[in-house]
């Protein structure tokens, strides 16, 4: 285990100087794939209800895995590329320990979107969701303090803090008949977790593989763990999705292509070039865009606890963006 420890500090520091130097660019990609992210909610409310989200978090891995391998094999057709990548130093790494950050990294994606949606399901989509993404960010400082042995800055924790506060006020304030539950509470606290250590792992495995190589062995390892999981928790399933239509297979599609894999492909370049704790923080624009959403396309309404805490998750995202920059 210790060892294990020392070669993930190793690897986990900064490798590439001319990404390193250029946090900007790093914020601006993560902050992308957070708004892409924010799309989920309302395009899964458009999809028909009798399909079950087990089986629209399993698909959208799988087709994820299959646009991530589509690009790599156009890129690798390339041969002036093929023989670039053959001759850099990321190609002479030891393969052994990146090869098991990026399974693991697979298998935390799996345990994410399994435990996000059973926990959504069973604590409500206010709270779990609360949950789910308010705790990751700080359990991502934690985990980045213990294995990299960098804290984030004080920035970092006000803003996050702000942030997720913001959130929490937007999702609750105009909710009715809340109900703790304490499984579903933990199946979120659950998803958090697998979504902070997936982070912190695409961080040191982005520093030596190309982003189209290291996703499509991500996501190919995460589809294999969800899709029997998928079919145990709800086998009827597959009898729906053959009736999706258009309609039901285009949601499917979207959530695959756009909003996780062009999603991810982004944020697994920002984390060339920044934390993992601030790629997680700054997450927190996903909930804000799917707010937004929820106001402008569905109708829904936004009180004046709402606008305060959309205000205070903006702030909050500032302050973790300057902590950052002066990191």
């Amino acid at each position: 285990m210790r060892s294990f420890v020392r070669s993930f500090q190793r690897r986990s520091r900064p490798g590439i100087a001319e990404v390193k130097n250029r946090p900007g660019l790093g914020v601006a990609l993560a902050l992308a794939a957070a708004v892409l992210w924010g799309t989920t909610g309302t395009a899964q409310h458009l999809a028909p209800a009798r399909i079950s989200p087990y089986w629209i978090g399993a698909l959208r891995l799988v087709i994820a895995t299959l646009f991530f391998g589509a690009w790599l094999a156009l890129a690798e057709r390339r041969t002036a590329a093929s023989r670039a990548a053959r001759a850099s130093p990321a190609s002479r790494v030891d393969p052994g320990p990146v090869l098991l950050r990026t399974l693991l990294a697979g298998a935390c994606m799996a345990a994410y979107n399994l435990a996000f949606f059973a926990g959504v399901r069973v604590a409500g989509v206010a709270i779990g969701t609360t949950v789910a993404i308010g705790s990751a960010p700080l359990l991502a400082g934690a985990l980045q303090a213990v294995f990299t042995r960098r804290m984030p800055g004080g920035l970092w924790w006000l803003g996050t803090a702000l942030a997720i506060g913001g959130g929490a006020l937007v999702a609750l304030v105009d909710a009715h008949a809340l109900r703790v539950d304490g499984l579903g509470i933990v199946l979120c606290m659950v998803a958090g977790l697998a979504y902070a250590s997936y982070t912190l792992l695409a961080k040191s495995v982005a520093e030596h593989a190309t982003p189209l190589r290291t996703n499509f062995r991500v996501f190919a390892s995460a589809a294999l763990l969800a899709l029997p999981a998928a079919w145990a928790l709800a086998p009827g399933g597959v009898g729906a999705l053959a009736t999706a239509g258009p309609a039901g297979w285009g949601v499917v599609v979207y959530l695959g292509v756009v909003a996780t894999g062009v999603a991810y492909l982004l944020f697994s370049h920002a984390l060339r070039g920044i934390s993992a704790a601030t790629g997680v923080a700054l997450a927190q624009a996903e909930p804000l865009t799917a707010f937004t959403l929820a106001v402008l396309v569905l109708g829904e309404p936004l009180g004046v606890g709402g606008v305060v805490g959309i205000a205070a998750m903006m702030a909050g995202l500032a302050l973790v963006v300057q902590g950052e920059r002066r990191g």
